[in-house]
């Protein structure tokens, strides 16, 4: 094969394990054949349609075989795959569809007004509805080969990213970075031939798709897409499906822990629980201890494809907090401001070096170069190792607010909330959450003469809320006179956090 490259992965295992099962869904199933010939006929269709090398094509829907088979056919024909988070506002995916230059939108049924609301402004962009017709034309048909020659080196996708310069930013990952990052997690994690993984996260996120879908699918394994996380069902599918592998975020593990049932449910399938967006609480640990399940941490950026650091089952406990050791074929350092490494117990910035790391930002020269200087990748993020190696994050540098595992740009929030004319001055935090670990809340400075009061800070914000995803609308507002500033003129967030950054501090002058 002339083609190297994720596209080729279905071929690949077709020829090893064309009757193992490979994908299962509420709407089928299907073999490593299966997914095979469709991924083929789907690229021969995007091809049909003026899909060339290099050009880019967006998927908008849930956790679907339908994602699989675009990004494997985007592979194919060496053009470069673009997911889109179904939670975002109209604009914002309007704005990955024109920032990507997106050239064919592939959307699930359910998503047509949200695709018509984004595309109103982008005549250009030609669409697939996932539909009876895409059913029909990819599930028969002859599969005409398709061996375009592509290399590890050539993007493969942009996956967006929420930053802290307000729009999101696409990351663009190459073949390798893929391949790589599953190899380091088939290594690190001992996925085997036989794995069951259920991924229930979206794969719009970094997490779902590269740390379980990827890996699954590379060692011939069966991926089971749910579209949403219920904790009822995942309990059911574990002992009907006899489910290895789970992902997910601090919140769904607990969810599942208190749903009625847990300590009887059947889990003795299970090998791996794979967790993501935020540390797991100790109290999380010991419950799911008592159950005989142990956790694998991590630590990762989209911009590495993610995965960074990684704590294995056995050290949950013994290392519990931190977010564990380098990845095999990745390298971690931890860098003082002036440059030096720093020592076990000094804070440094966690920068990231390997072939997982991303070829730069799309269309932002400027941001690439800062970001990967001197051939590393710079987090932002601050955190000290102990003596053994192990690195907890300490602080995040970007004031990136992680909520449920979904990143939240406070600068984009604050440009919206900026818009009304209310808003005189406006900052945006994190507070602590039970539910979701971390949500937002805004300090707003008003103008005169409106007034500070629980009328006006819920005007805010259904304001936010009519233009942004629910989940970026903050939890509520403080209202002060001013808010502390730098010699410099910016915000202080730290003194922020101080003053207003707990849970039941609502309102305040």
């Amino acid at each position: 094969m002339r083609n190297q490259g994720i596209g080729s992965w279905t071929a690949r295992r077709a020829r090893k394990s064309p009757h193992a099962l490979a994908v299962v869904h509420q709407a089928g199933q299907h073999t490593y054949l299966d997914l095979h010939e469709r991924s083929v006929r789907l690229a021969a269709r995007l091809r049909e349609a003026g899909l060339r090398r290099q050009d880019k094509v967006a998927y908008l829907g849930p956790n679907h075989p339908a994602y699989l088979e675009a990004l494997f056919a985007a592979g194919v024909l060496g053009a470069v795959f673009v997911p889109l988070n179904t939670r975002l506002a109209p604009a914002e995916v309007e704005h990955c569809l024109r920032d990507s230059g997106t050239r064919i939108l592939i959307c699930a049924d359910g998503y047509q007004k949200l695709a018509d609301a984004a595309c109103a402004t982008c005549a250009d962009i030609r669409r697939i509805a996932v539909d009876n017709a895409y059913e029909q034309r990819l599930g028969t048909g002859a599969v005409e080969p398709i061996d375009e020659p592509v290399a590890l080196t050539d993007p493969c996708m942009i996956m967006y990213t929420s930053g802290t310069t307000g729009r999101p930013k696409g990351a663009v990952l190459s073949h390798g970075n893929l391949t790589w990052n599953a190899i380091n997690v088939v290594v690190d994690t001992d996925f085997a031939h036989d794995e069951v993984t259920l991924v229930s996260a979206p794969l719009f996120h970094t997490a779902a798709l590269n740390m379980t879908c990827l890996p699954t699918l590379l060692k011939g394994g069966t991926v089971i897409l749910e579209e949403s996380f219920d904790e009822a069902r995942t309990l059911d599918l574990i002992a009907a499906r006899g489910v290895t592998t789970l992902f997910g975020v601090p919140t769904m593990y607990q969810r599942l822990a208190d749903t009625p049932g847990f300590d009887e449910a059947d889990l003795t399938s299970v090998r791996n629980l794979m967790c993501g967006g935020a540390p797991v609480p100790e109290s999380l640990i010991r419950r799911y201890l008592e159950r005989g399940l142990s956790f694998v941490q991590g630590y990762g950026m989209t911009e590495a494809s993610p995965g960074t650091l990684l704590l294995d089952a056995e050290h949950a406990l013994s290392k519990a907090g931190t977010a564990g050791v380098p990845h095999f074929f990745t390298d971690v350092r931890l860098a003082r401001v002036d440059g030096g490494t720093a020592e076990p117990g000094e804070p440094g910035e966690i920068q990231v070096e390997g072939p997982n790391v991303m070829l730069g930002y799309w269309g932002r020269e400027q941001e690439t170069r800062i970001a990967l200087a001197d051939g590393w990748l710079h987090s932002g993020d601050l955190a000290a190792s102990d003596d053994d190696g192990y690195v907890r994050i300490v602080d995040r540098i970007k004031d990136l607010i992680i909520s449920g595992g979904e990143n939240i740009s406070p600068a984009q929030v604050e440009s919206v909330f900026f818009q009304h004319e209310a808003v005189a001055d406006c900052a945006v935090i994190g507070v602590p959450d039970e539910r979701w670990g971390e949500v937002g809340r805004a300090v707003v400075v008003l103008r005169e003469p409106f007034t500070p009061d629980e009328a006006m800070a819920a005007r805010l914000l259904a304001f936010a809320a009519e233009r942004l995803a629910k989940y970026k609308v903050p939890k509520s507002v403080v209202f002060t006179d001013s808010l502390p500033r730098t010699g410099a003129g910016k915000v202080l967030k730290s003194a922020l956090r101080e003053q207003y950054g707990e849970p039941g501090k609502r309102e305040r002058r």
